[in-house]
């Protein structure tokens, strides 16, 4: 995989009238294979000489390209033209207030859904009841799950209190009840066959780091070599969820297979790069992370992020204080961290079954 990356170059363009994503790369066999067993739906274009796929999100992951900034390009058809303004304010909005990609594109989308409703009635001049229709609407016909329906009153409660100043628009729409699940979390025993399985230094190491540091996905594709102070054994999360920086403890067992690591790969920029100076994507991570799962032949429905859940549980299970993980986690409140005494073993295990005392 590093090979391939350092050897190609990735640039935008148009093919028959279509956003694509211009790939160069060495002409042989290895480059050709690689290609076509990660992106299927790579095309040889004879005009041009070169390899291309679609300009999509997934394609820019994988191929290591920064996001494209979203502007909501393809709504527009659907919305009449009455409200495209909106639209256009609710997106520019977001932006100011400095949201991320992956949530101006979701809020984006969800506002639109009421812009399609409304048809041909101006936004501006919506007011709370047709919105409890509408969400009454989401909810008996569309049949849209308490998540959803979350993720819609976000986008527009955002459109009418941040982009309308109308602070008191929402006081009458109560939100449905969330579903209260629970994070599903990997034994120690588990954790320990995730890492034996796993012979490449460097996907141990994120493994390693996404539990041994209880990092999120993103955080851990983000880390910088600057990020790690071996001096005072600590790490500096930057710019994480909320916008916010944390520093975390690094385990001493990971120092020295971090300073093997970077002997070895020589990253520039960030700890795990797959060019120089480009970090890793989260796709990429989750593969890494999927592929030492089937090999340790763990069954639970768990993804990367279980490795966060499963750090905040077991130091749980060690006797950490709560505000402590709190922070470590890099939780707003307390509340959030609270449902790790939820799935915690400690209580459980000296619980004993009525059957057990048959």
């Amino acid at each position: 995989m590093i090979e391939f990356f350092l050897n190609i170059k990735v640039f935008e363009g148009e093919h028959r009238e279509k956003n694509v994503l211009w790939i160069r790369m060495p002409n042989n066999q290895f480059f050709k294979d690689f290609l076509k067993s990660n992106l299927p739906t790579a095309r040889w274009s004879n005009t041009f000489k070169c390899w291309y796929v679609l300009d999509s999100s997934a394609n820019r992951n994988f191929l290591q390209i920064e996001p494209k900034k979203y502007d909501g390009k393809s709504l527009y058809d659907k919305i009449h033209p009455i409200n495209h303004f909106q639209l256009k304010r609710f997106i520019e909005q977001l932006r100011l207030k400095a949201y991320s990609e992956s949530t101006i594109k979701t809020y984006t989308v969800e506002f639109a859904q009421w812009l399609y409703a409304l048809k041909d009635f101006p936004v501006l001049n919506s007011n709370s009841e047709q919105l409890r229709s509408y969400l009454l609407y989401c909810i008996t016909e569309l049949k849209l799950s308490e998540n959803q329906i979350h993720s819609r009153l976000n986008a527009l409660k955002f459109y009418y209190e941040k982009v309308l100043m109308q602070e008191s628009f929402f006081f009458d729409i109560p939100r449905p009840k969330k579903v209260s699940s629970l994070p599903k979390v990997f034994s120690t025993n588990e954790i320990k066959r995730l890492f034996q399985v796993t012979t490449n230094l460097k996907h141990l190491l994120i493994l390693k780091m996404g539990y041994g540091l209880g990092l999120r996905v993103s955080e851990i594709a983000a880390l910088k070599i600057g990020n790690i102070d071996s001096d005072r054994m600590l790490v500096h999360i930057q710019d994480a969820k909320g916008k916010k920086d944390r520093y975390v403890p690094l385990p001493h067992t990971i120092l020295e297979e971090l300073r093997t690591f970077y002997k070895e790969y020589k990253p520039v920029v960030y700890l795990f790069e797959t060019r120089p100076k480009n970090a890793i994507s989260v796709r990429t991570i989750q593969m890494i992370f999927k592929i030492a799962k089937d090999k340790a032949n763990i069954k639970k429905t768990v993804g990367v992020h279980g490795l966060r859940h499963s750090y905040a549980t077991h130091l749980l299970e060690y006797g950490t204080d709560m505000s402590i993980i709190q922070k470590l986690l890099g939780h707003n409140s307390v509340k959030t961290t609270t449902v790790y005494a939820k799935v915690t073993n400690t209580i459980f295990s000296k619980i004993k079954s009525p059957l057990d005392e048959l």
